[in-house]
């Protein structure tokens, strides 16, 4: 027999592992090396904002035409504990809908939705008292305006209401059904980081909201004058105006990072990524990627399945575009049991399929309800479904910017006399987890400024703490009632 020549027997036999390794694919690669998984490592549940928008427009929320003092107190309050009783923890309340205000403001009237007068003072301070009695009951409250929406009437017959003394004309648009301030100008932009400035230098909101209110939908606007005036190195009029959009959004983020930047910016866009952009000229995108919002809650008012706005599509749409801006879900909570609604609202088991979906969701931090009047309805029991589905208190995200000093962790937990007992330092507010088995997920038991609580459960309990941001400690290690 032939030898074979010994170059020729190596090449043969690199030939041949090299072929064991196409044949082996992905098998020969070694493991990548994983960390450590502890075995009774407690699963935390996701944390979460539960909130309500309150529409104040026409009184549409509240006060819904009533006028008297303490009755409309009292039904802002009765509110309060209707969300308090749900485990909701923050409201979207209305405070700027039609170029007005719901304190004494140096630039806009009073809202005539108090009293039945606009500019007309109602005798107290609507915006403190609101603040207070929501954070009485630890319920967050974000300030919703609508950027520039003046005043809508019903037709050309009827006058728009006369401007705030501070305004000049031609920073005014009218169109034929609605006024608003000029996008355009640098005047207009000002006059809303103002505003901004004003109201969070005044109270203690703990966001400024912005709604999808931009440049108007289905009116023809001429700007030309504008684009020629100020639209130097813009190559189109559409161009023009989404920069004018960003410009403002810009302005009232960097006003509350520079004034108080505990204070969290958030937007509730339309449904569409493409409809923000074409038609309300809001590079919604935009401002994720940069970072000028810090909280983005489209509004997925529809069914799953829809046809135009499939709620799972713009879900996943909204979670591929959110970049830097935590997500939230804007759910069309008046949609269910209204006859004129798709068959899929006539049954609150949508509003539980569409949860589903959003728990599974790592991007989805939170949820908001549009709108608080529909929550006492209780339409085909969509209420008694958000109940079930809030039947546990939820940890706020942390969102925005740190200000406090980072939360130190609770000590000494420990089990004594059918109490769980631990230690906190400072003003802290603490969290106790419960978990019934440390292989499945568990819940929160209470959040609580105290230091002790009554337990009766067999199971595993740790804590943590909060400070005023939300920003959470390492939770405690897990103490076992037996």
């Amino acid at each position: 027999m032939k030898k074979i020549p010994l170059h020729l027997a190596v090449m043969l036999a690199m030939v041949l592992f090299l072929n064991a390794c196409k044949k082996g694919g992905d098998e020969m690669k070694p493991e990548p090396t994983k960390p450590p998984v502890e075995a009774d490592a407690p699963i935390f549940p996701k944390k979460e904002m539960r909130a309500v928008w309150i529409a104040s427009v026409y009184g549409l929320d509240w006060p819904q035409s009533v006028y008297s003092v303490e009755t409309q107190k009292q039904q802002y309050i009765n509110y309060l504990e209707k969300f308090k009783a749900l485990n909701i923890n923050a409201i979207y309340f209305q405070v700027k809908g039609m170029g007005d205000a719901f304190y004494k403001s140096s630039y806009e009237p009073w809202s005539a939705a108090i009293t039945g007068t606009r500019d007309k003072d109602p005798g107290y301070d609507v915006l403190k008292f609101m603040i207070d009695e929501a954070h009485a009951r630890d319920i967050e409250f974000h300030a919703w305006m609508n950027p520039y929406r003046i005043a809508t009437r019903s037709g050309t017959s009827s006058p728009f209401p006369a401007l705030h003394p501070s305004v000049k004309q031609e920073w005014v648009v009218d169109f034929p059904t609605i006024q608003i301030y000029n996008p355009a100008l640098p005047e207009v932009r000002q006059r809303l980081v103002d505003i901004v400035k004003e109201t969070i230098t005044k109270y203690d909101v703990d966001g400024i909201h912005f709604d999808d209110y931009f440049y108007p939908e289905g009116q023809t606007f001429s700007d030309q004058a504008d684009f020629q005036k100020y639209g130097a190195g813009i190559s189109t009029v559409q161009d023009f105006r989404r920069e004018n959009v960003n410009k403002a959004i810009k302005g009232v983020y960097d006003v509350i990072v520079i004034t108080k930047p505990g204070v969290v910016f958030s937007v509730s866009p339309a449904p569409e990524i493409t409809k923000n952009y074409n038609t309300l000229y809001a590079d919604v995108k935009k401002w994720n990627q940069e970072g000028w919002i810090d909280v983005v809650i489209p509004q997925l008012y529809h069914d799953i399945g829809n046809q135009y706005n499939d709620f799972q599509l713009r879900l996943s749409e909204w979670s591929q575009n959110s970049f830097k801006a935590a997500l939230m879900v804007g759910h069309g909570f008046y949609r269910f049991g209204d006859p004129t609604a798709p068959t899929a609202f006539q049954s609150s088991g949508e509003l539980q399929r569409q949860f589903d979906l959003t728990k599974l969701n790592k991007k989805v931090v939170g949820s908001v309800m549009y709108s608080a009047k529909y929550i006492n309805m209780n339409k085909v029991g969509i209420t008694d479904k958000l109940a079930s589905l809030y039947k546990d208190p939820a940890v706020m995200p942390f969102l925005g910017r740190a200000v406090a000093p980072a939360p130190t962790a609770a000590t000494n937990v420990r089990i004594e006399n059918g109490e769980l007992k631990w230690s906190a330092s400072g003003n802290a507010k603490s969290v106790v987890y419960y978990f019934s088995d440390l292989k499945k997920e568990g819940i929160v038991l209470a959040i609580t400024k105290a230091n002790t609580i009554s337990i009766t459960t067999k199971g595993y309990y740790s804590v943590s703490t909060l400070n005023i941001d939300s920003q959470e400690s390492k939770p405690s290690d897990v103490a076992e009632k037996k």
